[in-house]
């Protein structure tokens, strides 16, 4: 559930429809937070212009989740 603990960050995590199956295609979205201040946990696909995105807490304190640091690949146009 989304109240599961996020450990790690996502590292470059290509999110591809349910029941896709074959190499990613152009805005299959490639996320990745494997990088000094990265914070993105873990990524669930919604639709292809939504998706739930989960901030890994603060390091300092586990309390907050003030910021965000992820990158974004693989986008078509208007996507």
């Amino acid at each position: 559930g989304s109240d599961d603990i996020i450990a790690g960050n996502v590292s470059k995590y290509t999110v591809l429809p349910a029941g896709y199956c074959g190499q990613p295609k152009k805005g299959h979205l490639l996320f990745d937070a494997c990088f000094e201040s990265g914070n993105l946990g873990r990524v669930d696909h919604i639709t292809e212009f939504e998706y739930d995105l989960f901030i890994r807490p603060d390091t300092c304190n586990p309390r907050f989740r003030v910021w965000f640091n992820f990158t974004v690949e693989n986008v078509k146009e208007s996507q």
